[in-house]
């Protein structure tokens, strides 16, 4: 490419680009003054990538262009006409990557195409018909495939880096993939070539940000682990190794292990016996190889010279596997006597015992086998210290070709090879698991040993460090597995860890989108020029870190053909490997470890490239726009047929030459600065490329003004943290010098810088990668708007630290340890300070540590530049200008904070002593009134007042005592000015309220003016004040209460208004005493839950409900500690109305449950009192705490008793019933005692009248008349008992009012009916919203009911037959939601019906109170809803017609015959009945216990018969009989022995009676039975059909002995009850008549 013509620009570059413009120059340094040749294409390059002697452009819209040396093709394109890929077409090409002699392109799918030379499968083609000299004409793809997963998944890669002879590929899950040949690919495989991508199982797990490829080694970019993982090998050696002069490679404090480790590609253990015995027996006969006497023991990497090259450069020999007997001994290969054996180079076809004489035939046979003699170069003399590698080899071990390898050696995944040992060497062999090269390996030892011997130093590895390292260099690292499976072997120094997507160009952090700086550099291949920087020239097979930068903060690494690069994110560069012609940028030995390249002052490299002998670096200069350095050869331009014969030896010149003439450090180019704002290097070969942009509307510059200023402020942050920080921080007498509050506070700015140090770091490299893909990124995606927050609280978090130290006087005494501690380095430091305020050469930490915050200031104005750059209605232009203005501001306000932290200092400096107490870190003055500018208002004459306002508190200091008031809870009013002329200010603090009078109204106006901006500040303002006397009346904030009253000494967390508890808090007594809820007017008022500690008990009583006035009232629960827990209504602190007490454990002596009416905390009304220990259930009237008035009891025994209660015991008439019907009629005097007249009637009907006294369950005395009664009067025993039950019980109305009464409350009506109905809707709303806002963890239907109940429905307006519907719906949803009035009223009174006929109240006796109790809620309940709904008629009325289609509804109307009629029952009876079912209809089974079985056994018995029987013995007329049923739609014919097959579908449906609830809908089950009865009639007759009582009493007896219903009687006896009285005498009613005629029938049906 040297010669290349000049031709007129494409035709489709009329109109170049100001965008990704391209540069490319041969690398002959500035001296040969080669002017860079512009490239023109009509679209902006966006990358390049260049090969040895080829090249690939990527331009926007994804099309890829090729130039240079097309060996694959046959072409040579100069590079001003590159060609367009076609094939690649509509890929949409993401990036390219050039190799040696291969190219590869990838799409933005993350799909891989691939072409050129193939030799040695580095295109990664399929193995069929593979070759030697394969090329790939036209990219093709080439498939990744994770077969690790199942099933095997494609995976998308993002980054491409190709070397000579390999590829590596990285995914999109940060791993990385390999395939081509040579031990540079990192794979544990022992054929080669690798034709598909393997993944780099060292490096699974791993997260590799970037990767980059030399001729044949590998390098990649690694995320660190943390470093507890991290295992540091041989302690003590690194300490040994410390003590070289030649050893240190970074200005850390720390020494590292030069190679803490080394290993060998064999994986074969080497040990100094070894070394020595292999260099003593080949030291003669090796320098008989070289031509003109020069020792081959010089040469480390002359292993090279081995690699058997056809005169195509390829290799046509044939692989061969080591056979597993094969000892490998140092001396070649030997016998156990010390004859030679079979070299393995010749003895791979021979026979084991055909030897070669001596190793000049060696010579020969690899001649013939590379087709050309080994090349050498007369030595400059032994004394040259780069003599050792002037003529190297870049093949650190031998070149895998398709089909060639010198040495493989067998891998078994599940056994270990035993490793077998010669006696006299104590060489230990154990099979590596990759192909490696021997040959290099022993040379490279006699190089060591040959340079050791002759005390000569060679650019490769330094003297000093073999020899102390010689005895424990010898050790595997623990890294490498050498035998067994990779998975397995998987530990190394640095454990793999998770990782998430980087692309090349960009990486990010898979957290917060920065990129890490925590990395580590891995690398392998050949190193036969220590380009691998392990300190050795070894080969490695896989990948290893490379220590000594480890915590160097690596950004980006680049590899030429034998160097390597490593640049940092303080912008240097570390480099190592060759430096034949200068490319490493300096001239420090070894250079097997990285060394800093030698950059001049003020140069902060931020990209780098490498090529075959030269590196090209690009800079920030004294400019904004960059520059190029370069370093490497100089010499003049060839002409073109020395540049053909240069590029016809590309086979066989594979080592890099000794420059004639070579730079030492990296020298600038001149001719960079007319390229424009430089964005990218690339070097390949011996090209260099830039990527360039022009500066349009300034934007480019802003940007590169941006990255350069943060890359800066980086390297300055640093320098402050290692020259400054961390010497202080490890200063043992620190602590001392600076006392123990400021020593914490130093320690705490040291985290702060750190941190601020590490988003600068961050930020600086994520410009960098931004810069790199300029033209691709949007300038919305910088960090700076993106992470604006977390900008924002690093600098606000920095400022404080600074300020609190110096508001602590820390910087006096810091300044006298820097002094102490820095020494000579003063100077050093002084020359970072910024500030001029730097005295005699001293260094003014103020300053120079506040200069951080001027960082600010320059974002804000590099935003404000690029926002120029838009239109203004675009979301760039807002994007940038609302970031410019969060800069700015906090800019300016946190220079107000260190003015004020300045201002702090200076005020505690001059008042030291008075008020020291009050001195905290965080606390600054704002003003204060040392000149009696303000005082207390009547103050006295010589009273002394001082106030001081800081930016947390107002002090009021007098003489030698002061008040702190907290700006939290301060609330300040102006006082208007009056007669009196008085400039007052009113303070209002929580306890106590005082007015200060100012001297003039200026200073009124500046106090106030800084009371409400200290009180904005502290309240979250923006610290600008707002107008006087509204300043944040509501806040929240926390205070401890001190003066007398309620909340002495509490603790109170919450909202205030105007100086009082107002809102949501907590309040928290010393005692223990809790409170936490609503507040008002400084009292608990609203919900709230609270504790109160019992001393007695040691267990607290808590509650949770409402207040009102600092007091218990509403409705709530209290725990108490004793166990027992009242459930109801409070009143001033005391339980009033209605609630349950629930009073101790079934476990304990007495436990009891009442539920009731309580007035003025006791029993007083009717209440239910279930006495758990005794059995025993209480339904009646109280009077303070005492049963007293009608009542009824019941036991577990089946007693029932009714009567009168006095003073907590049974007295005065009453009645008494047990289990088995006998009663007792007569006065009681006590419980269950009997005293007086009474009558006794036994269970046959026999009395007993007289005077009784006795115990009940005693026995009784009787003075009286026994009386049998005759036949007749036996009919009607049971009606004249049962009439007499239920004299002494409290009517069913009047039970539970105090249930009524509380919903009517929270209606807002004070009386039953009285009341606004407007008041009580937006009640029932505001409750409804309020316990929504409560009830966080609500399911999705339950908020949408509850928002439909928010609505207030339509309640004025008249109910018609159209808006009937609606109120019922609401009425349903209501009643099931508890938060809703109604609802908690339909949950209460379930509770109280259970409570009352549950378990001991299961007495039949009960069942006419149960129905009765029943009815009276019905009453209650409507009540409460006509109030609600005014529209709705009386208890039985009728609700008529819409006005607007009444001739339509009156002609339905006149056709069925019915209207719509509303009672209680038929619109209230649905939402109640279903829940108190199941204790009512137990009782209905109690009382029907003994017909129910009568009825049962006549069931069982009817049963029995078939079908055609039983119709025939109920006297079902003939023609109603079935012929046929129907069985899965066939027709049967109904015979004789048919059983259950009769009107089927009456039967069924008849036996639904049992799954419903209400009478209306048990009665609507019978009319479908009737429906289904008459449908299956009507086949069998012929005409109309009308039923008579005669046909149809027998067939429905059959339905109802077929459908077998339990219970039959109470179910009959529930409907005929609760049945809605409008139905009662019409067809429902006469339906129902039938079933209960037949139930009696069966009855009474004779058994015999």
């Amino acid at each position: 490419m040297e010669n290349i013509e000049e031709s007129p620009a494409d035709e489709r570059a009329q109109t170049p680009p100001e965008r990704g413009l391209l540069h490319i120059w041969q690398s002959a340094g500035p001296s040969a003054q080669l002017p860079p040749e512009r490239v023109l294409l009509s679209r902006p390059v966006l990358q390049t990538a260049l090969g040895e002697h080829h090249g690939l452009l990527l331009t926007q819209g994804g099309l890829v262009y090729s130039f240079g040396e097309l060996l694959w093709r046959h072409v040579s394109v100069p590079v001003s006409a590159p060609v367009l890929e076609g094939s690649l077409l509509g890929k949409t090409v993401v990036h390219v990557a050039a190799g040696g002699f291969h190219c590869g392109a990838l799409s933005e799918q993350g799909n891989i195409f691939m072409w050129g030379e193939n030799t040695a499968g580095q295109c990664g083609l399929t193995e069929k018909g593979a070759a030697a000299n394969i090329t790939v004409s036209e990219p093709s793809p080439i498939s990744v495939v994770d077969n690790d997963v199942i099933p095997p998944a494609a995976v998308r890669i993002v980054d491409l880096a190709f070397g000579r002879e390999h590829s590596l590929a990285l995914s999109a899950q940060n791993e990385l993939w390999a395939w081509g040949s040579g031990c540079q690919l990192g794979l544990v495989t022992s054929t080669f070539p690798v034709w598909r991508p393997q993944k780099v199982e060292h490096l699974a797990g791993r997260h590799v940000i970037q990767v980059s490829c030399g001729a044949y080694h590998s390098l990649a970019l690694v995320r660190s682990l943390p470093l507890k993982n991290y295992n540091t090998q041989n302690p003590p050696e690194k300490r040994e190794r410390g003590q070289s002069p030649h050893y240190s490679v970074t200005e850390k404090e720390e020494s590292f292990t030069v190679d803490g480790g080394h290993y060998c590609p064999l994986g074969v253990e080497l040990t100094e016996v070894m070394t020595e015995e292999s260099s003593q027996r080949r030291g003669g006969p090796r320098r008989r190889l070289q031509p003109r006497g020069r020792s081959a023991g010089s040469n480390p990497g002359s292993a090279a010279s081995l690699c058997p090259y056809s005169e195509d450069g390829k290799s046509n020999t044939k692989q061969k596997n080591l056979p597993v007997g094969t000892r490998l001994e140092p001396d070649g290969l030997t016998e156990r006597d010390g004859s030679p054996k079979s070299h393995p180079l010749s003895g791979w076809r021979s026979n084991k015992n055909s030897a070669l004489s001596d190793e000049r035939e060696l010579q020969n046979l690899l001649q013939k086998l590379s087709g050309h003699s080994l090349e050498t170069r007369d030595t400059s003399g032994l004394g040259d210290t780069d003599s050792l590698s002037s003529y190297t080899s870049d093949d650190s071990c031998v070149s895998s070709t398709p089909s060639t390898d010198l040495l493989t050696s067998s891998y078994n995944e599940e056994s270990s090879i035993t490793s077998q040992t010669n006696k006299n060497s104590g060489l230990s062999v154990s099979y590596s698991s990759s192909p490696v090269c021997l040959e290099d390996v022993r040379l490279s030892l006699e190089a060591e040993k040959q340079a050791l011997q002759g005390q000569k130093s060679s650019s490769l590895t330094n003297i000093n460090q073999r020899g102390k390292a010689s005895t424990n260099r010898r050790r595997s690292l623990p890294g490498t597995p050498t035998r067994g499976s990779p998975r397995q072997r998987r530990t190394c120094a640095c454990r793999p860890s998770s990782a998430g997507r980087v692309h090349s160009t960009a990486p990010k952090e898979a957290g917060d989108g920065l990129p890490s700086l925590d990395t580590e550099v891995w690398s392998w291949g050949r190193g036969s020029e220590g380009q691998l920087g392990h300190g050795d020239q070894l080969a490695r097979l896989q990948p290893l870190c490379i220590k000594s930068l480890k915590g160097e903060e690596v950004i980006q690494v680049a590899a030429g053909s034998h160097h390597s690069l490593a640049l940092t994110a303080h912008c240097q560069v570390y480099s190592w490997g060759s430096n034949m012609c200068g490319q490493l940028g300096h001239v420090n030995s070894p250079v097997t470890v990285p060394q800093q390249a030698k950059l001049s002052e003020g140069l902060r490299v931020w990209d780098v490239s490498a090529g075959q002998s030269h590196s090209l670096l690009l800079a920030d200069g004294d400019c904004v726009q960059p520059v190029l350095l370069y370093c490497g050869q100089q010499q003049e331009p060839m002409t073109g047929q020395s540049e053909r014969s240069h590029r016809g030896q590309r086979s066989h010149h594979r080592s890099p030459n000794r420059a004639e003439s070579y730079t030492v450090r990296p020298t600038l180019l001149p001719f960079c600065m007319e390229m424009g704002y430089i964005s990218s290097v690339c070097s390949g070969g011996q090209s260099c490329a830039v990527l360039a942009d022009h500066n349009i509307m300034g934007f480019i510059s802003a940007i590169h003004e941006l990255a350069s200023r943060e890359r800066q402020f980086y390297c300055w942050l640093s320098s402050v943290r290692k020259l400054l920080l961390t010497p202080l921080r490890n200063r043992e007498s620190a602590s001392s010098s600076l006392g123990e509050p400021c020593t914490h506070l130093f320690f705490s700015f040291c985290e702060s810088f750190a941190r601020l140090s590490a988003l600068i770091g961050r930020h600086s490299t994520s410009l960098t990668y931004f810069l790199h893909d300029v033209q691709g990124c949007d300038v919305t995606s910088l960090p700076l708007l993106t992470h604006t927050e977390h900008f924002l609280d690093i600098y606000k978090e920095y400022c404080s630290s600074v300020g609190n130290f110096q508001v602590m006087g820390g910087f006096q005494p810091l300044h006298k340890l820097s002094l102490e501690c820095l020494g000579s380095q003063q100077t050093v430091l002084a020359q970072l300070c910024v500030s001029d305020q730097a005295v005699s050469g001293d260094v003014d930490l103020v300053s120079m540590l506040y200069w951080p915050l001027q960082q600010l200031h320059q974002y804000s104005r590099v935003l404000l530049k690029l926002a120029a750059c838009y239109d203004v209605l675009t979301t760039e232009y807002q994007s940038l200008h609302q970031g410019c203005s969060q800069y700015e501001s906090l800019s300016s306000s946190l220079l107000r904070r260190k003015k004020e932290a300045e201002n702090t200092f200076l005020f505690w400096k001059t008042h030291s002593g008075k008020t020291e107490d009050l001195r905290l870190a965080q606390r600054r003055v704002v003003c204060e009134s040392s000149n009696r500018s303000l005082t207390l208002q009547n103050a006295g004459r010589f009273s002394n007042h001082w106030f001081i306002l800081f930016n947390d508190a107002l002090v009021h200091t007098q003489f030698s005592t002061h008040h702190v008031y907290p700006l939290t809870c301060l609330w300040v009013k102006p006082v208007t000015e009056d007669s009196s002329g008085l400039y007052a200010i009113k303070i209002t603090c929580p306890e106590e309220s005082f007015t200060v009078v100012a001297s003039t109204p200026q200073e009124k106006n500046k106090w106030l003016r800084s009371l409400n901006q200290a009180l904005d500040q502290v309240l979250g303002g923006g610290g600008q004040g707002s107008s006087p006397g509204v300043m944040g009346m509501s806040r929240t904030a926390s205070y401890t209460f001190t003066g007398e009253g309620r909340f002495k000494d509490a603790q109170y967390t919450g909202g205030w208004l105007a100086g009082r508890v107002h809102g949501r808090g907590t309040m928290k007594w010393p005692d223990g005493r809790t409170y936490v809820g609503n507040f008002k007017n400084g009292v608990e008022d609203g919900y709230g839950e609270c504790i109160i500690p019992n001393k007695v008990l040691h267990k607290p009583d808590s509650y949770q409900g409402h207040w009102r006035d600092g007091k218990i009232h509403g409705f709530g629960k209290y725990k108490y500690a004793s166990g027992e827990v009242y459930e109801g209504c409070f009143s001033d602190g005391q339980r009033h109305g209605y609630g349950m007490l629930s009073s101790g454990k079934l476990a304990k002596n007495s436990s009891s449950v009442f539920i009731g009416h309580w007035v003025h905390d006791k029993k007083t009304g009717y209440g239910v009192y279930d006495d758990i220990t005794r059995g025993e259930k209480y339904m009646g009237l109280w009077l303070d705490e005492q049963r007293h008035g009608t009542a009824v009891v019941v036991t577990q025994y089946g007693v029932y008793f009714e009567g009168t209660f006095k003073d907590n015991k049974m007295s005065g008439p009453g009645l008494l019933v047990s289990d088995d019907d006998t009663a007792f009629h007569g006065e009681f005097s006590d419980d269950w005692t009997v005293n007086g007249k009474g009558v006794l009637t036994l269970a046959n009907g026999d009395c007993l009248d007289g005077l009784f006294t006795g115990e009940w369950s005693a026995g009784l005395k009787v003075v009286g008349t026994y009386t049998k009664p005759v036949a007749e009067e036996l009919e009607h025993k049971d009606r004249n008992s049962l009439l007499r039950l239920g004299q002494y019980v409290v009517p069913a109305g009047q039970r539970w009012l105090c249930v009524f009464d509380e919903c009517w409350s929270r209606l807002g009506c004070d009386a039953a009916g009285k009341g606004e109905r407007t008041i009580a809707w937006e009640n029932i709303a505001v409750s409804i919203t309020s316990a929504r806002r409560h009830s966080p963890d609500l399911t999705r239907s339950q908020t949408k009911v509850l928002e439909s109940l928010e609505l207030i429905p339509q309640h004025g307006v008249p109910v018609t037959t159209a808006n009937y519907d609606n109120i019922r719906r609401y009425l349903i949803k209501a009643c099931e939601t508890p938060l809703h009035p109604l609802g908690w009223l339909v949950e209460t009174l379930v509770t109280v019906y259970r409570m009352t006929y549950v378990g001991v109240g299961s007495n039949r006796r009960l069942l006419r109170q149960a129905v009765l109790e029943v009815q009276g809620y019905l009453t209650h309940f409507f009540r409460i809803v006509r109030f609600l709904f005014p529209g709705l008629p009386d208890d039985g009325g009728i609700i008529p017609e819409p006005p607007a289609s009444n001739g339509r509804h009156d002609s339905n109307t006149a056709e069925q015959g019915s209207v719509l009629v509303v009672s209680c029952s038929s619109l209230l009876l649905p939402l109640l009945l279903p829940r108190l079912y199941p204790p009512l209809f137990t009782l209905y089974c109690l009382q029907e216990e003994q017909d129910e079985a009568q009825y049962w056994d006549r069931i069982l018995r009817l049963n029995k018969q078939p079908d055609q029987s039983l119709l025939s013995f109920l006297g079902v007329q003939e023609k109603f009989w079935p012929v046929w049923m129907s069985i899965l739609g066939e027709k049967k014919q109904i015979v004789s022995s048919s059983k259950d097959a009769c009107f089927v579908s009456a039967v069924e449906t008849l036996q639904q009676i049992s799954t419903t609830f209400t009478p209306s809908d048990k009665l609507l089950v019978i009319q479908k039975t009737f429906e289904e009865l008459t449908q299956e009639i009507k086949p069998m007759l012929q005409g109309e059909f009308l039923w008579c009582m005669d046909d149809l009493l027998p067939l429905f007896l059959y339905l109802v002995l077929r459908a077998r219903i339990r219970n039959l009687g109470a179910e009959v006896n529930m409907i005929e009850d609760l049945m809605d009285p409008n139905v009662q005498h019409g067809e429902l009613g006469l339906m129902f008549t039938t079933l209960k005629a037949c139930y009696i029938q069966i009855q009474q049906e004779s058994t015999t």
